[in-house]
């Protein structure tokens, strides 16, 4: 008899949300009809959202074995050092026009474009994964994003053989930025990550967070995301997707290169310089629970690090 062993992101049932809050939700949204075809598959009626501008079915691979943060949680504790060093920064960040938006593919590609988000949009599929978030400061939260794989911008930019990495750039808008005055920063901010982990199915580019457009202190309208990583190498934001051969240099490794490297991959036994890595909090109900390697997704990424576990830095 197959013995089959379960991925560690899969959800017991046990975990999966109530369901009078499904059905409720779903009453309250007219949508009673999908009950039955939801019976059958039980993820296409998890979050339908008929009147939300960033309705999109949830994929079902992404399960978090968490709770979901608070959306006021989640959309009111905010890194964003471009609008000041507190995590009270949404109403600042509200003050950046998130239309027009234009995203840039260049360097080492053989399709280089620039691209209106909103035509882009018509370019690839869109949908929801509930993802957890980690930073590097030790408070996590968990929430349900609504993007396309990195993987389909690839596509559309034909990176070239010589490329190895990516380069992401954030808005640098001093208009309504006012963290661009402080000249010690090394603006704009710059992340940036290998070819290849860019192309793990697991990368993803978000427009929408709780069914909605991402609000501009969650990065809105268009930021990276990388699940394994610490939250500072998913730039915010996003205006320019640069292809090189280079591996880049990124903000927060130009200020503080013992303590921000290139990888900061998610790692419990590696403590940052200042505090431990072991935990985390969770936003909400500041719980604190075990730091998980790859903060869980080891097993869609693990394979990336093979002989890399000398690099400094949270490998």
């Amino acid at each position: 008899m197959p013995i089959r062993i379960p991925r560690g992101w899969e959800l017991p049932e046990s975990a999966a949300t109530p369901e009078h809050l499904v059905l409720g939700r779903r009453k309250a949204l007219g949508l009673g009809g999908l009950i039955a075809a939801g019976a059958a598959l039980p993820w296409q009626g998890a979050r339908a959202q008929a009147a939300s501008p960033m309705a999109a079915m949830r994929n079902p691979a992404f399960r978090p074995e968490r709770a979901l943060t608070p959306e006021k949680d989640a959309t009111s504790y905010n890194n964003y050092y471009e609008f000041g060093s507190s995590k009270n920064v949404a109403s600042a960040a509200a003050r950046l026009p998130q239309r027009p938006w234009t995203l840039k593919l260049e360097g080492m590609v053989d399709n280089p474009q620039e691209l209106g988000l909103d035509d882009l949009l018509k370019k690839v599929s869109l949908e929801e994964r509930v993802l957890r978030h980690r930073c590097v400061e030790a408070w996590a939260m968990t929430v349900p994003w609504t993007g396309f794989p990195m993987a389909e911008l690839l596509k559309l930019a034909g990176p070239q053989s010589g490329a190895k990495f990516v380069e992401f750039h954030t808005v640098a808008d001093r208009g309504t930025m006012p963290g661009l005055r402080q000249s010690w920063y090394p603006w704009p901010y710059v992340e940036g990550c290998t070819l290849a982990e860019a192309a793990n199915e697991l990368c993803f580019m978000a427009v929408g967070l709780y069914g909605k457009p991402v609000t501009p202190q969650n990065g809105g309208p268009i930021r990276v995301l990388f699940p394994w990583k610490y939250g500072f190498k998913s730039g915010k934001a996003i205006t320019t997707i640069r292809f090189t051969d280079k591996r880049p240099v990124s903000f927060w490794e130009q200020l503080q290169p013992t303590e921000y490297g290139f990888w900061a991959n998610v790692n419990p036994e590696v403590p940052h310089p200042r505090w431990s890595q072991a935990h985390e909090r969770l936003l909400g109900s500041n719980e604190r629970v075990p730091t998980k390697l790859f903060n869980g997704y080891g097993e869609y990424v693990a394979s990336l690090y093979a002989g890399l576990e000398k690099e400094k830095l949270y490998l």
